[in-house]
């Protein structure tokens, strides 16, 4: 009887601890899928084609959001960016629905091919443009923006019909190399969840 016993607590130990083990796996990839949390937004690469290596900041023009990141591609890679719970309790963080996010983007050249350009493109729904009405952009409601910086791209352009983008020019990033870009977001009629299309141009020929 006693063996009989043992035969049958043993499985349901197994079983019990295959369930677990299925648990912390699942929970471990909605973790993987919902990104990395800074200030009060996540950021992630689920949809593939880079890897973000870590996040940090508030997401305030002093202290603004750094996504360092490496792209092993130059073809184009769409971060999802998605607002966080609960909220910081901070009066400081930023907020796309009141004001601007500021985001720093930290690229590692890991293609193997050099870069000329670089274009960043906002979509409130993915594969979609972001039209002029529906409030997410680059700050369109400002001409000049003084907060637009690149540290190997010596120039930017914005366009909002029919998309929103921002591209900077005159400069190359050689691979291997790093490169930052540091801009501000707004949303005026915020969203959980929008998209960020980085895209690396190399020359033509």
């Amino acid at each position: 009887m006693i063996g009989m016993r043992c035969s049958g607590v043993v499985p349901f130990r197994n079983w019990l601890a295959t369930i677990l083990a299925l648990v912390s796996v699942s929970l471990a990839h909605a973790d993987d899928m919902q990104g990395l949390r800074a200030g009060n937004y996540t950021f992630s690469d689920e949809l593939g084609g880079f890897k973000i290596l870590g996040v940090t900041g508030l997401g305030t023009r002093a202290n603004p959001i750094v996504v360092r990141q490496e792209l092993t591609s130059s073809s184009p890679v769409t971060m999802v960016i998605r607002s966080a719970a609960p909220p910081l309790q901070d009066s400081d963080v930023g907020d796309l629905g009141t004001g601007a996010l500021h985001l720093r983007i930290s690229i590692v050249n890991a293609s193997g091919q050099a870069w000329v350009e670089f274009e960043f493109e906002l979509q409130e729904i993915l594969h979609h443009a972001s039209i002029f009405s529906d409030g997410l952009s680059f700050d369109q409601r400002r001409e000049n923006l003084d907060s637009v910086h690149s540290t190997l791209f010596a120039k930017y352009s914005r366009d909002f019909e029919p998309f929103d983008r921002m591209r900077f020019v005159e400069g190359k990033v050689d691979p291997e190399q790093q490169v930052e870009f540091e801009f501000p977001l707004t949303d005026f009629t915020p969203r959980w969840t929008f998209y960020l299309v980085q895209d690396p141009r190399i020359p033509s020929s």
